[in-house]
């Protein structure tokens, strides 16, 4: 009876062991499943991270390229008379030698450049521009209302201190075009 009570005590022990190492492993994996949801939001919130710093970085970038000139440079803002005559024309409305004298005032306001033109303190047109490699763009488009599609273009590309020249171009229904000479002349203050 003494030689089976070693033994009976080792297989208690080794039940008792074995039963202490279900236990543990039972922790051990609840540890392992802790530790990898742990990672699991950490992750996220490392990957939520990256994408508020890639944010941060494009608006920045954004608001860098979007900074383009909000006014107009002091060549070219201010009043100017302009006068425009008509050098080719496949328009009926169009004749090629016709002239006209307008006043062109060169403002922006904090979104936008353009030029208004007027004649007789009526406005005439509203062109919206951009001053892009030394060169004055203006553009106007008619909206999906009007009778005729009318898209109108100038470049003004030729600076002197009092003088800017360049050309217009109209097209109306993509059907004809017309181009003029333009020539502004700064006005007296």
């Amino acid at each position: 009876m003494i030689k089976r009570s070693p033994f009976i005590l080792l297989v208690l022990f080794l039940i008792f062991q074995s039963c202490n190492d279900k236990e543990k492993n039972l922790q051990l994996t609840e540890r392992e499943n802790a530790l990898l949801e742990k990672e699991k939001l950490f992750a996220t919130k490392e990957a939520e991270y990256q994408s508020l710093l890639k944010m941060r970085d494009s608006i920045f970038t954004e608001k860098d390229s979007t900074e383009v000139i909000k006014k107009w440079p002091a060549e070219v803002f201010g009043e100017w008379t302009g006068k425009v005559i008509c050098t080719e024309s496949s328009c009926s409305d169009y004749v090629i030698g016709d002239q006209r004298i307008d006043t062109w005032e060169f403002d922006s306001d904090s979104t936008q450049l353009f030029s208004k033109i007027v004649n007789k303190n009526k406005l005439v047109r509203l062109y919206s521009g951009k001053f892009e490699n030394n060169e004055v763009k203006l553009s106007y488009k008619t909206d999906s209302t009007a009778e005729k599609t009318v898209e109108m273009n100038v470049l003004l590309n030729e600076f002197s201190p009092n003088k800017i020249r360049g050309q217009r171009t109209i097209n109306v229904d993509n059907k004809c075009m017309a181009k003029f000479s333009v020539e502004l002349t700064r006005n007296s203050k």
